[in-house]
């Protein structure tokens, strides 16, 4: 274990949510010294982290809010198959979400957000050197970048946009031909005429391993791993002073909340800022004992899919529905993007195939939220990270560490901060404001 405790501190710290970004904050704490209890409802790893695309994405640095959205929303509406799609009967709830979104769909904002994501990608790879041992790191973390492939040579606007954003930031990339391509990835199929290849990126060859990796670590340097369900707080005259679970009643000093979509049914209550975070229902189809290979994560860029290569076969990923945390997962999306990877890669074929959705927790200008309650100085919040949670937990936990020590950041926190949503009027919090989570 590479995370050796510091002396200075054992004040405890209670983190809420035992995925990729809640371990990632719970090993960063324990790093500093305190004594860090995580209490996650299911297994460490088995909620958004358990079945996303593994990708590393740190030279993804253009949020989904771009310009030229608001013409596309007709067609979302209408496809339900589609690479993005809203459920007509959860529309009115997430109106005022995507309209938020839409309008953060500026160049101005798209730019601030790129610079904002730059920074907190830095540090991604220093951070799972950081949490695995070597050989961990040697096993979980590939790092052959990734490729993205269009099928038309001429790039659209969105495209050309995105990239001068990761050119103005130094990301390194390489532009390929239809011949360049099929010498890289020959399974692709040659209907691909445009790549680009970004070699900063990489990915995990199992998500779910790569947390339960981390769990193990933090236990195995002194944490405490409770599968609990939170059911709601105790608040004394400084914040929450007991939380409240399906297996009785536990102490709080300090608080850190990194419960993915669902944090908000916490968080709520512990803050006077209204956060508008979302649910970006997403899928995959894992395809076990797949006859292609490919040597690194793909992006096809028209279908809004990736094909990851892991241990256990090849998992296709990727589409938006926007239905809420409690709609039934519509495993359609899961046999459309299998579909979708057999036109990639014309001589695939699998033994099986197994179906899978997550909830991808979502702000509207693509940022997480990473800061300390506005109303309760002894709770602090991680989560909103879209696309991006493995690639961001690294840099997430060093920041709340930072934060909850009170030392300086170790980049700017203002761009992850609550002000950027506003206010409203706060209200008292009782164990009953909480949804069980």
């Amino acid at each position: 274990m590479t995370l050796p405790a510091t002396p200075s501190t054992t004040a405890p710290v209670t983190v809420i949510g035992g995925g990729i970004v809640g371990l990632s904050c719970a090993l960063q704490l324990q790093r500093d010294g305190h004594r860090v209890t995580v209490m996650e409802r299911a297994g460490p790893g088995e909620g958004c982290s358990f079945g996303n695309a593994g990708c590393i994405s740190t030279a993804s640095v253009v949020p989904m809010a771009m310009p030229g959205m608001l013409g596309k929303v007709p067609s979302w509406l209408v496809d339900p198959m589609g690479p993005l799609t809203v459920r007509w009967s959860y529309l009115p709830r997430a109106l005022p979400w995507l309209v938020r979104w839409i309008r953060a769909g500026t160049r101005e904002q798209a730019r601030t957000t790129s610079h904002a994501l730059h920074a907190l990608h830095s540090g991604t790879y220093p951070g799972y050197r950081s949490m695995l041992d070597a050989d961990q790191y040697d096993d979980l973390i590939r790092t052959p970048g990734h490729l993205y492939v269009w099928r038309s040579a001429a790039l659209g606007d969105g495209d050309l946009l995105a990239q001068s954003m990761r050119d103005a930031l130094g990301i390194e990339s390489q532009w390929l031909g239809a011949g360049e391509i099929q010498d890289l990835e020959p399974s692709l199929t040659k209907d691909v005429r445009t790549g680009l290849l970004l070699p900063e990126n990489g990915f995990t060859c199992n998500p779910e391993r790569l947390a339960k990796t981390l769990a193990a670590n933090f236990v195995a340097a002194g944490g405490t791993l409770l599968r609990r369900t939170v059911l709601g707080f105790e608040m004394g005259e400084h914040g929450p002073r007991t939380v409240y679970t399906d297996c009785g009643s536990y102490p709080v000093a300090t608080l850190v909340i990194c419960a993915g979509a669902f944090s908000t049914r916490l968080a709520g209550s512990l803050t006077d800022v209204r956060i508008p975070l979302e649910t970006e229902r997403g899928y995959h189809a894992m395809l076990t004992r797949p006859t292609v290979a490919p040597g690194r994560p793909i992006m096809d860029c028209e279908n809004k899919f990736i094909a990851t290569p892991m241990e256990h076969g090849l998992r296709i990923a990727g589409t938006v529905e926007i239905g809420g945390l409690d709609a039934a997962p519509d495993f359609r999306r899961a046999a459309v993007l299998a579909e979708h990877g057999r036109r990639l890669f014309p001589g695939l074929s699998y033994e099986s195939d197994s179906s899978w959705m997550g909830h991808r927790p979502s702000t509207p200008d693509g940022l997480p939220v990473i800061d300390r309650s506005d109303r309760h100085r002894n709770v602090y919040l991680a989560f909103g990270h879209g696309h991006l949670g493995i690639t961001e937990a690294p840099g997430t936990g060093r920041l709340i560490a930072d934060l909850v020590r009170g030392r300086q950041p170790f980049i700017d926190p203002a761009p992850f901060g609550l002000r950027r949503f506003g206010a409203v009027a706060g209200h008292a919090a009782t164990a009953g404001d909480v949804t069980a989570v």
